[in-house]
C-alpha cells in the first residue's frame, strides 16, 4: 500500500468511500434516498476545485481512503459557490423551510458553503476530510494521510488547519488528541467539535 497524489481515476472509489464511511465511520449507504449527496458535498468539490491537495490511500491500484483540502478556507466557499454549485445544485434542490429529512438535511448543506466560514476559525484557514474503509481503520494510515496533507499545507506556508467532527464520534476525537488538533471553541457549533491544529 502507498500514500500517493489522487487522480481523476479515482473518482469512483473516493464517492464509493466516502459513502461507505459517512456514518461516523461506518455506511451511511442506507441512510439517504440519494446517498450520492455526500460524496457532492463532501468529496468531489475538493478534488474538482483543489486536487493538489488530495492524496489517496492506494492497495493495489485502488483508493481505500483518502485525504481532501483545502489551503483556504473562504476561497473555497466562494468557488463552491461560483464553480460547484452551479454544476449539481439543480440535481439536489435547496429544501423549503426547515429541512426535514437526512436528504434534506444534506441539500441544506450544500447550498449554504458559507457556513465553513466562522469567525472563530480564521487562525486555522485550511480544513480537511479525511475517510478510511474500515479494514483500513486504527493501522496507522490515518496519522500518514494526514501527515501528507500537513507536509503539503506546510510547502504552501499555510498557518493553520481546522476541521469539524461530530461530536458524538469519540472515535474520531480520540484520533485527532494523539495527532495534537485541540479544540477551538465557536459560538453556535451544533452537532460539531471544531478542531485545530498549528502548522
Amino acid at each position: 500500500m502507498e500514500i500517493r497524489p489522487y487522480r481523476p481515476g479515482d473518482r469512483d472509489a473516493v464517492h464509493d468511500i466516502c459513502i461507505r464511511t459517512a456514518d461516523a465511520g461506518q455506511d451511511a449507504s442506507g441512510s439517504y434516498a440519494d446517498p450520492d449527496i455526500l460524496p457532492t458535498i463532501f468529496a468531489h468539490p475538493y478534488t474538482e476545485l483543489e486536487p493538489e491537495l488530495a492524496f489517496v490511500l492506494d492497495h493495489d491500484g485502488r483508493a481505500v481512503g483518502y485525504v481532501l483540502g483545502t489551503a483556504d478556507t473562504a476561497t473555497f466557499v466562494r468557488r463552491f459557490r461560483t464553480e460547484w454549485l452551479p454544476r449539481v445544485g439543480d440535481r439536489y434542490p435547496a429544501p423549503v423551510g426547515e429541512p426535514g429529512t437526512p436528504d434534506e438535511v444534506m441539500a441544506h448543506l450544500l447550498h449554504t458553503p458559507e457556513r465553513m466560514i466562522l469567525p472563530e476559525l480564521a487562525d486555522y484557514p485550511a480544513h480537511l476530510h479525511i475517510d478510511l474503509l474500515p479494514p483500513y481503520q486504527r493501522a496507522g494510515w490515518g496519522r500518514k494521510l494526514i501527515d501528507t496533507l500537513v507536509a503539503a499545507l506546510r510547502r504552501a506556508g499555510v498557518s493553520g488547519l481546522h476541521l469539524g467532527m461530530l461530536t458524538e464520534n469519540r472515535a474520531a476525537r480520540a484520533f485527532y488528541d494523539r495527532l495534537g488538533f485541540h479544540v477551538i471553541d465557536v459560538a453556535d457549533p451544533g452537532p460539531l467539535t471544531y478542531l485545530g491544529l498549528r502548522l
